[in-house]
């Protein structure tokens, strides 16, 4: 059985509470872009449910549209065809989603229409005679609002034998003009009202979609968040980094074996904990995201920004895209296929990497905190929200400038295919749903530290002890023994991964980064956070009782440099504009492959990212070395 209905129309949330899992919701159009499956309990046998990308039309002109048409199509042997479909009607539209309605009639499956948001209607003093919608249409109709559970079990004992629900008569006609006199027939029988134009609604709009006040409201938004991400972070940051603090005494002085106790003290403790102490950061972006989502806005945004990517070559689905890879780039390279266009995909993909993802905060946070005293303010401004502001800023301004860019590729002058998007009413978030946003974004964190950053963090502890130093080798070097901070700084100056950095100090020097830096880079193709975890590393090892003075305290080695401190202003600006623009994420590189089809557009986007990335390093050490 399949779940069908257009964008916004509730089907996720319908998906959700039949089948107990968590699919990405939102109040916008285009969140379901892939094919999602659950096991749904009925009265009679569980029944395999699967939710679909929401559609406008059958007749596809976009590839998520094309999975739609697909599943639904008995001839087309490529994908099974369900035994039945749920379509989910937002009364609120009733008129315009009629229209997928005939056309899913006429596939001739057993099919049952579940109405949502009928409480809105009431509240917007429209009317729909339920029974009566269902005579008209020939098929069961049942109304569930927000997966309320008494109308959730009616919809349950249906699904238990669909070979039993009643079908048209005579399916609807295929005539464009026809099908619309079949949708007034429809509406009439049924006692329809529309629902009347919501006054909060109206004046709500008539702010938030001005092309200027509207502007002006976004980009206020989004300048208090990243004031409040440091002021509200930072206690719970700090006692998040005294506990894991506490942790790595407590190794060193229960266990009795050096080399363990480094291990688990500095390479596990020190560097994975270097990752998790910025959890209440990624918390309150995704608490921004997910009540920006609930209340209706982001769709808002798009419809702004749509003026903007069309002066880009591209349309307002593009911009949900690149607003989706605000928190991973990954979902906004699988939202590109809501784009109708080739061209306007792959130019949207080599854009997405470039939107700010949470990845990349805890390298912000790490080397803000470094470059600017958390006392500093401009005016009434905190300076640390300001530069975290900027950063984000700059990464958008960029991915809509690499986008317009790739779309001039190829372009044939073709007229763009009509952009549709429902404008969402506002809604108030439930407090449930943005709390489960927030614990899968932030179990999906720790889950990546578990994984990948854990199996790094390990890899990069053995690269910064081995070899092992000897007592003689210690003593020969001048170093005593019984210094457990100087040992280790020789140990690390002398290891593999010192070797690995020292190797390609030829390309990243004019940035002004030194071996340990390098390392950190390099680890960082795993995942971004990891720089963090290397630096981590590093820290604990020299001065454990205080990684991050201890950061600050770190001097270049050799060179004509040598002997300064490591992480000057213009060395912190080349680092944060380097991680602004390279493409460090290989998830996101198999993503691009998967959805591009082939390496040749993920090979030239982490090429050209690399090269932009390096570019802008050099130029922002270069212009705050003059001015500092």
């Amino acid at each position: 059985m399949a779940l069908v209905g257009s964008p916004n129309s509730g089907k996720t949330t319908l998906f959700n509470a039949l089948t107990g899992l968590r699919a990405k919701t939102g109040n916008y159009p285009g969140v379901t872009v892939t094919r999602y499956q659950g096991t749904a309990l009925t009265d009679g046998e569980p029944v395999v449910l699967e939710d679909l990308p929401g559609t406008y039309s059958l007749a596809a002109i976009s590839p998520d549209e094309q999975i739609v048409s697909a599943v639904l199509d008995p001839d087309d042997a490529t994908t099974d065809t369900p035994d039945a479909l749920l379509v989910t009607l937002d009364v609120t539209t009733l008129r315009r989603s009629l229209r997928l309605v005939a056309q899913v009639l006429r596939r001739g499956l057993p099919v049952t229409v579940v109405v949502t948001f009928t409480d809105e209607l009431t509240r917007r003093q429209g009317h729909l005679d339920l029974p009566a919608l269902g005579r008209a249409l020939g098929v069961p109709v049942l109304a569930v609002v927000g997966g309320r559970r008494q109308q959730l079990g009616e919809l349950r004992a249906l699904m238990a034998d669909p070979g039993a629900w009643a079908r048209p008569v005579v399916p609807p006609p295929a005539a464009p003009e026809e099908v619309t006199a079949w949708i007034d027939s429809v509406l009439a029988t049924a006692g329809y009202a529309a629902p009347q134009l919501d006054a909060r609604t109206r004046r709500l709009d008539a702010v938030l979609l001005h092309p200027v006040w509207g502007t002006l409201v976004f980009f206020a938004t989004m300048f208090a968040f990243f004031q409040v991400i440091f002021a509200v972070a930072a206690p719970l940051q700090a006692g998040i980094e005294t506990a894991f603090a506490w942790l790595g005494d407590l190794v060193r002085e229960n266990v009795g074996v050096d080399w363990l106790a480094g291990f688990i003290a500095d390479g596990l403790i020190g560097g994975v904990g270097g990752v998790v102490v910025f959890l209440p950061q990624i918390a309150l972006l995704f608490v921004l995201i997910s009540v920006l989502e609930g209340v209706g806005y982001l769709a808002r945004a798009a419809f702004l920004m749509d003026r903007v990517m069309a002066r880009a070559g591209l349309e307002g689905r593009a911009f949900v895209a690149l607003l989706s890879s605000f928190a991973c780039a990954i979902p906004g390279i699988m939202a590109t296929r809501t784009l109708p266009s080739t061209r306007d995909r792959i130019a949207t993909m080599m854009g997405a990497p470039l939107m700010t993802c949470s990845a990349r905060l805890p390298v912000y946070v790490l080397l803000i905190g470094l470059l600017v005293d958390p006392g500093a303010r401009v005016g009434p401004i905190g300076a640390q929200g300001l530069v975290m502001f900027a950063l984000y800023l700059v990464g958008a301004v960029s991915a809509m400038l690499t986008a317009f860019l790739f779309s001039r590729i190829g372009r044939s002058g073709a007229p763009a295919l009509p952009f549709y998007m429902e404008m969402p009413p506002y809604r108030i978030p439930s407090v449930r749903s943005v709390l489960l946003a927030v614990w899968d974004a932030c179990r999906g964190f720790l889950s990546k530290v578990t994984r990948i950053i854990l199996g790094t963090t390990i890899v990069l502890w053995l690269l910064l002890n081995l070899p092992a130093t000897s007592t003689a080798e210690l003593q020969a070097a001048g170093v005593d023994p019984a210094d457990s901070a100087a040992v280790a700084s020789y140990t690390i100056d002398h290891s593999f991964a010192a070797d690995i950095g020292h190797f390609v100090e030829p390309v990243f020097e004019p940035l002004g980064f030194d071996w340990r830096i390098n390392v950190g880079v390099l680890a960082s193709l795993s995942a971004r956070e990891v720089f963090v975890a290397t630096m981590g590393q590093v820290a604990s090892a020299t001065n454990p009782d205080d990684p991050a003075q201890a950061l600050a305290d770190l001097r270049v080695q050799d060179g004509p440099r040598a002997g300064e401190p490591l992480f000057t202003a213009p060395v912190l600006a080349a680092l944060l504009v380097f991680f602004l623009y390279a493409l460090q994420c290989m998830s996101t590189i198999a993503v691009l492959r998967r959805e591009s089809g082939s390496w040749r557009w993920p090979a030239i986007a982490f090429t050209y990212l690399f090269a932009l990335a390096w570019t802008m390093a050099l130029l922002a050490r270069t212009v705050v070395g003059a001015v500092t």
